[in-house]
């Protein structure tokens, strides 16, 4: 597929393009910074500027694209990652600013210009917890996507604001968009901070203690890319597991004792479940945090 890709440059975009690029994929990163990747062409453009998603997302990919002669080639896809990635990097009224309109944007363009998939990056701090004022609890475990989500910062609020943003979209074109909560993105090498987790289980509260491995994001996109005809969903984008070595259910009565838990839970099964692509989209993680993490 011919892939339109904002934010690659960031830190989960520059895990998930080479994992596309394996695939087959044909990638254009779309980002004010460049991805030095010799696989991957880059233009530089602002997503907040209606203008130049328009015009970026109706361009080559780059000069071999000319040899054709048979005009511009049509995306297959869009995938949008490019955000201010967490609040305490630009004002609040910056961080709702750039992310809603960025969003509004990109998906007005990909959906007037007739490309029928795509994606884009939600998050985990929808469900409220993990940039809320003080010590917050969920309503339930685990973390599913029909939950009422209800944050109180600025960024989490935007990717709510983005989810209503793409129902709507969908809605009247009917083109295939998913919107994708993606949990803590965890890098190869950060892999090495697992340990101190570990040994300090609360430092990990805030994020339900989930984390998703960005090479295993990779898969997810891919996944989404290759499944057609979902209409509008949101996904949690998880691993199997916590990261955490304490038990599923332990975990949740240690750190929220007051919180329901609506099911049975699997001995290290996530709080932040991600079970609806394992049951709809066939995710089959590659990259557990016990492949890495020597245990004492």
């Amino acid at each position: 597929m011919r892939i339109f890709f904002t934010g690659g440059s960031g830190k989960a975009g520059k895990h998930v393009i080479p994992y596309l690029i394996e695939q087959g994929h044909q990638v254009l990163n779309v980002d004010l910074t460049p991805l030095k990747n010799p696989k991957v062409d880059n233009l530089i453009a602002d997503i907040t500027d209606s203008g130049q998603m328009f015009n970026a997302m109706s361009s080559y990919t780059g000069l071999h694209e000319l040899e054709a002669g048979n005009g511009v080639p049509k995306f297959d896809a869009v995938v949008h990652f490019a955000a201010v990635p967490r609040i305490l990097i630009k004002p609040d009224n910056e961080t709702f600013r750039v992310n809603t309109i960025g969003t509004y944007n990109v998906i007005e363009a990909a959906v007037k210009l007739g490309i029928k998939k795509i994606i884009i990056a939600s998050s985990e701090t929808t469900y409220g917890i993990c940039f809320a004022d003080g010590e917050t609890d969920p309503k339930v475990l685990p973390l599913e996507e029909d939950y009422d989500v209800d944050p109180m910062d600025s960024y989490g609020l935007s990717k709510v604001v983005n989810e209503k943003t793409a129902r709507s979209f969908q809605l009247r074109s009917g083109y295939d968009i998913y919107a994708l909560r993606i949990g803590n993105v965890i890098e190869p090498h950060e892999y090495e901070l697992f340990p101190h987790y570990f040994k300090n289980p609360e430092v990990r509260r805030r994020n339900a203690f989930c984390y998703i491995d960005a090479r295993d994001l990779g898969q997810i996109v891919d996944l989404c890319l290759k499944k057609d005809g979902l209409g509008y969903q949101v996904f949690n984008a998880g691993n199997d597991h916590n990261g955490a070595i304490v038990p599923s259910r332990e975990l949740a009565e240690r750190f929220f004792p007051n919180v329901p838990i609506t099911r049975e839970l699997e001995e290290h099964e996530a709080l932040f479940s991600n079970r609806k692509i394992r049951e709809m989209l066939g995710f089959k993680e590659q990259h557990n945090w016990r492949k890495y993490v020597q245990l004492d």
